[in-house]
């Protein structure tokens, strides 16, 4: 994993271009600035923006950023600081919180930066009082997560205990997740016995799930945010000698899950493709350069995937769905290079 970090946080585009103005190659630079470079997932949406940009290198020069880890908000609003300092032409960010980001993201704005918004929605309230209009493009998180928890009440009776392990709380993202997982569980009857955030890492994931099993020694499964914390839930799970009893689920459809999903220590999770997400921000932030667009929301495919999606028994739904909101709608495969981090799944067997 090491190199893909090294290689995610490299600059890719010597040239440096101002804001609203280009580079002495006469290309608008983008910047595309993540959450953690240790999530597969983020490393996943690196890559693809990295081959985005070798296929249009006449285009645009690419820069490549994200911090340590999920929640280290200080250092995110810093990149931000250095991109506006260094005078990109645009920023297409995946805000650590959907709060906290929206004042300097309104402070590249008002240095004619094209900002866009991906992955995270930015809090729509802070942005009103901000007098800022960022477009967001990506899923609709709570359609996500009721597909996965729909699929998980069918394998549950009504009435059984489950819990979910949230991501950031103050992320739209986790919110969102939370309340399709909710509906979910509500609707067919189970019996939500905890909610607790694992912030979006393994390590608490695994803390909360055991803390969890100890507590409820009748939980039937865990529902979790992403698929870091599913990782650290199914060790948990694992570990209290109750794989046999406990389901577990997730969220992104990271590489590492895979094994699990085939082997049945994970029943579900959902592709929101990493790989394709920030080439949709980076278009789009392309567009709004040309004049082309006014930066209008675009809603990208998210989709269920089991151990049966893995094998090709079961299509996966909505794959090849078109990216809506834009004038030239762009199509999303199912597929794309991930990233293989076996020794991660390993790790927790």
């Amino acid at each position: 994993m090491h190199k893909h970090l090294v290689a995610a946080l490299a600059v890719i585009a010597l040239g440096c271009g101002g804001g609203g103005g280009a580079d002495v190659s006469n290309k608008p630079v983008v910047a595309l600035i993540m959450k953690s470079l240790a999530n597969e997932f983020f490393v996943t949406m690196a890559d693809g923006a990295r081959a985005h940009h070798a296929e249009h290198e006449d285009d645009y020069d690419l820069i490549v950023n994200g911090i340590r880890n999920e929640n280290d908000i200080a250092q995110q609003v810093a990149l931000v600081e250095q991109m506006i300092a260094r005078g990109v032409d645009a920023i297409v960010l995946a805000p650590a919180d959907s709060r906290a980001l929206v004042p300097v993201a309104r402070r590249a704005q008002e240095a004619g930066i094209v900002v866009v918004n991906v992955d995270n929605k930015f809090d729509d309230d802070v942005l009103a009082q901000a007098g800022a209009k960022v477009p967001f493009v990506g899923p609709d998180n709570r359609e996500g997560a009721r597909k996965v928890g729909d699929r998980l009440a069918e394998e549950l009776e009504p009435g059984s205990e489950v819990a979910i392990i949230g991501g950031t709380p103050t992320a739209f993202n986790a919110q969102q997740r939370q309340a399709g997982f909710e509906e979910a569980m509500r609707e067919a009857g189970m019996n939500i016995v905890s909610v607790q955030s694992g912030y979006w890492e393994q390590e608490p994931g695994n803390n909360v799930a055991a803390a969890m099993l100890r507590e409820y020694p009748n939980l039937k499964a865990l529902l979790c945010a992403n698929d870091n914390m599913a990782l650290g839930a199914a060790a948990a799970v694992r570990q209290s000698g109750k794989q046999d009893d406990v389901l577990v689920v997730g969220f992104d459809n990271i590489e590492a899950v895979h094994p699990l999903l085939r082997s049945g220590r994970m029943l579900a999770t959902a592709d929101q493709h990493p790989d394709r997400l920030a080439v949709f921000g980076i278009e789009l932030a392309l567009e709004m350069l040309r004049g082309e667009s006014q930066g209008e929301d675009r809603d990208t495919p998210v989709e269920l995937v089991t151990a049966a999606h893995l094998s090709g028994e079961a299509l996966v739904e909505g794959a090849g769905e078109r990216v809506s909101g834009g004038a030239d709608d762009t199509t999303a495969g199912a597929g794309g290079d991930t990233v293989a981090v076996a020794d991660k799944a390993d790790s927790v067997r």
